[in-house]
């Protein structure tokens, strides 16, 4: 077996390498590369799932980044558990077949209670008097002590919030050099999420990403350069690409308006009741699952989203067969943006009704993925001083909550999910082993298999 690297460099697409990449930029003209044809939806966890064990949504059952739990009637985001994803994942085919294989998962999703030999994963710690400390989580477990001990606790503010800087993904670097240092794995999966950030913010204005793709290209030659020492072979993949948009559509107020949605109000504020509702939407970027608990709306709550500027497309039926999103977690409908438009959660129609996550980064509690929690309200001056005044009251024991972010989804100018209209932004894979056997495009079910042939020769 041949000792195998995967770089996950998130966002990552034909349209970013060039000038402010000219490592990545180099990698690519000396190797060899595909562009992947996206998942859908072209969301972390579905396309992580599908590269990790070769099968589409509808087998693994990834969905996306969330869905609704049907038996416990709750929409649940970014859960961790590797016993989510219902097919053989990669490490486990490969053991099967040589005992000496091992593998080391660095920070991609569904990272805790797997089979792969040594994982690290974030996990903060949620202490009684409301704070949250930075943690991770890893198997072994001394090797999170180990890392955290060299390279500084892992830094969770900075690897999702308003604070994202590239100190989260040199972590990740840094940790999987160190890891690969100390246990040799045979395959080790790197997850760099830099590029993620500003590219949500801001959409593809390279006069404002030009220093995010600097810095990431940075990182990610110091692992190639290490790695390539080490005689790997080295892989550079992402898993979906950004592009612009301008038009947040909210989902659940339409369904609110026409009486589909049903509402708790608790001290004076709202809350979704998915479980009491007809119809409600989970959004996800570009992709909305929409959950139908009376299914002979299905017609109707149709058409009525067809109606709705900057859909694209509702799936029903045989369609979501054909797009192989049709599993069970998968909603009754499943509604695709346009171009240049995404979708909220937001379900309240005053802000000042709106819950109090609303205005936090709180991934957990929201019923539906969130890009403003990467923003603080740009017409706040005095936004900074606000937080160090919470910050000093949560260290001295006070409760207090860290309402800081804007509800105005206006804000997002860069999006994924849907598959794009042109190839220059489709995730894109690139390899350093001459023998690769790669055509222009690949399946995303074909990654596994380049994986594969990758570690086996």
């Amino acid at each position: 077996m041949h000792k195998t690297v995967v770089i996950n460099v998130v966002g990552l697409t034909k349209r970013l390498i060039g000038a402010h990449t000219p490592f990545i930029k180099s990698f690519l003209e000396k190797g060899k590369a595909s562009y992947i044809t996206p998942v859908l939806p072209a969301v972390t966890c579905s396309a992580q799932s599908t590269y990790l064990t070769g099968k589409y949504p509808d087998e693994h059952g990834i969905v996306g980044n969330g869905w609704y739990f049907k038996d416990e009637c709750e929409i649940k985001f970014w859960r961790q558990s590797n016993k989510l994803v219902e097919s053989e994942k990669i490490w486990d085919k490969l053991k099967s077949s040589n005992k000496k294989f091992s593998c080391a998962n660095m920070f991609w999703w569904y990272n805790m209670y797997s089979t792969a030999d040594f994982s690290v994963t974030p996990r903060p710690n949620y202490l009684a008097d409301g704070r949250k400390i930075p943690d991770c989580y890893s198997q072994p477990a001394e090797l999170r002590d180990v890392l955290q001990e060299e390279l500084g606790t892992f830094p969770l503010f900075h690897f999702w919030g308003p604070k994202t800087t590239i100190k989260s993904s040199q972590w990740i670097a840094d940790a999987s050099i160190k890891t690969d240092k100390l246990h040799d794995p045979t395959l080790t999966l790197i997850y760099l999420p830099h590029l993620d950030y500003n590219l949500q913010r801001f959409g593809l204005d390279f006069n404002k990403i030009s220093k995010d793709l600097e810095e990431i290209d940075g990182v990610v030659k110091q692992l190639v350069d290490y790695y390539e020492q080490q005689n790997a072979h080295v892989i550079l993949l992402s898993e979906y690409g950004i592009t612009n948009v301008d038009r947040p559509i909210h989902l659940n107020r339409v369904f609110r308006k026409e009486g589909y949605l049903n509402i708790r109000t608790e001290r004076g504020l709202e809350l979704l009741d998915a479980g009491a509702s007809k119809a409600f939407a989970v959004a996800d970027h570009q992709i909305a699952h929409i959950y139908l608990n009376d299914k002979s709306l299905a017609p109707q709550i149709k058409k009525l989203l067809e109606g709705i500027e900057g859909v694209e497309n509702v799936l029903s039926g045989q369609a979501l067969k054909e797009y192989h999103i049709g599993h069970d977690r998968c909603g009754d409908l499943v509604v695709v943006a346009d171009s240049r438009s995404w979708f909220t959660y937001y379900f309240w129609l005053d802000d000042s009704k709106a819950p109090d996550y609303a205005r936090m980064v709180d991934i957990h509690k929201k019923p539906g993925y969130d890009p403003v929690e990467m923003l603080t309200d740009p017409k706040d001056l005095f936004v900074m001083p606000k937080v160090i005044a919470k910050l000093i009251g949560k260290k001295l024991g006070f409760r207090t909550v860290m309402n800081i972010i804007p509800i105005d989804a206006t804000l997002i100018k860069g999006s994924h999910g849907r598959i794009p209209d042109d190839t220059v932004d489709y995730p894109i894979f690139i390899t350093n082993n001459p023998t690769s056997k790669l055509t222009e495009v690949i399946r995303p079910t074909q990654v596994f298999e380049a994986l594969e042939a990758h570690v086996v020769g």
